[in-house]
């Protein structure tokens, strides 16, 4: 038995998880440090001892929770930038003027930015926005005045940060592009791998039993007709995949779309429907279809009618072209309208038909296909000569089938 397809994501971001992680024990051991080789110019060295050993401690015990998107919680991301402005806001307290006019390190020094980028790998540039504002406001509040060196270095983190937040969104938008397109790949091996199976079996048995019956005759030849039909129906279902929605791409801000045209349960009207979907089960040994090749969508309403119109006309080659008569369904979409165009090579109806049966109450043609169409705002337009069969167009434009 052949082995089914899976798909498997691959996190973009799980690389930028792992380097926060790193980020933030190299930063915490930096600030400690520059503490350390510093504290005698401390006013207050205890108050940096003590912030810097909270510090430590946080980053530790914190470590889990920038492992991945799930664990980093918008609670957490509050707690953190909190811990970084205190940091931020108590170095007046414990270092001297001189060294802060200076422009010495405030205490958590660099590792400030680590509680940025954890907002920016979690919610994207908006979130970066956000938390850079927190920093910038508690910086220039700590320098009390904005120099030109604390402007720069506030400039660099918002921009960095929105920047890096923007690369997060965008890998974010390509790996579920990547994963819709691995999907659609995967369905596709499978449904030709089943295919292959029901080729090679199925589709063989009705060849056999069709050409049989026809060649032993009476209720067998009956038999080798039926197994033809469902032979040509069961190849259509196969040719056309095995899942009714109908597939197409468009373009859209985070990159492109696979939108799904399917077909919706009895009483819902919303929405758009492949045409081809409905008509594709009247296919048989007598009747051909023809579809273009990408979906035909049109509203729920419109596309029930205009299958309903074409049953009606199959109907009517079935009642009155005789059982040996042929059918040929042909669909085109023009894009500001759709035709569908349903022939047979029965005997054809004569001249003023039409109109008898009307007045003798038989309402097929009048109000099966002709009303239906003029309902849609489209039209339907019957060419009959006798001995060649009878072709039936239908018209429906789509700005009046919204």
């Amino acid at each position: 038995m052949a082995k089914r397809e899976r798909v498997v994501r691959m996190s973009v971001e799980q690389p930028l998880w792992r380097a926060l992680t790193a980020y933030r024990l190299l930063t915490m051991v930096y600030a400690v440090l520059l503490f350390a080789f510093a504290h005698k110019q401390f006013d207050r060295p205890w108050v940096a001892a003590a912030y810097l050993t909270l510090l430590a401690g946080w980053t530790l015990v914190t470590l889990p929770k920038v492992a991945n998107a799930v664990s980093c919680t918008k609670r957490f991301l509050c707690a953190d930038l909190t811990v970084a402005c205190t940091g931020i806001l108590l170095t007046p307290l414990a270092d001297t003027h001189e060294r802060i006019a200076a422009g010495g390190p405030t205490l958590p020094s660099i590792w400030t930015a680590g509680a940025v980028l954890a907002f920016a790998i979690k919610g994207g540039w908006r979130w970066a926005c956000f938390a850079s504002t927190f920093v910038a406001a508690a910086n220039l509040v700590q320098r009390g005045e904005p120099t030109r060196d604390t402007l720069h270095n506030v400039l660099l983190v918002w921009v960095a940060s929105i920047a890096i937040g923007y690369v997060v969104e965008v890998a974010r938008a390509s790996e579920a592009t990547l994963a819709r397109a691995l999907e659609i790949e995967a369905a596709t091996r499978e449904r030709e791998r089943l295919a292959r199976d029901i080729h090679d079996g199925v589709l063989q048995v009705l060849a056999m039993v069709q050409r049989r019956g026809t060649e032993l005759g009476g209720e067998a030849a009956e038999l080798g007709r039926m197994a033809g039909e469902q032979e040509v129906a069961l190849r259509t279902l196969v040719s056309s995949g095995l899942a009714r929605p109908s597939r197409i791409s468009r373009d859209e801000s985070l990159g492109a779309i696979v939108a799904a045209f399917e077909v919706e349960e009895p009483g819902a009207d919303e929405g758009e429907l492949d045409l081809r979907t409905l008509l594709a089960p009247h296919a048989g040994s007598r009747v051909s279809f023809a579809e273009p090749g990408t979906p035909v969508p049109l509203p729920v309403p419109a596309a029930r009618e205009l299958a309903a119109a074409v049953g009606a006309a199959l109907d009517n080659v079935r009642k009155h072209a005789g059982e040996g008569a042929s059918a040929w369904i042909l669909v085109e979409d023009w894009g500001d309208e759709v035709i569908v165009t349903v022939r047979d090579d029965g005997p054809g109806i004569p001249a003023g038909r039409l109109d008898q049966a009307e007045g003798e109450g038989r309402m097929g043609v009048a109000l099966s296909i002709r009303g239906r169409l003029r309902d849609l705002g489209g039209s339907a337009e019957l060419v009959s000569v006798p001995g060649q069969g009878t072709e039936v167009e239908l018209k429906v434009p789509r700005g009046s089938t919204q």
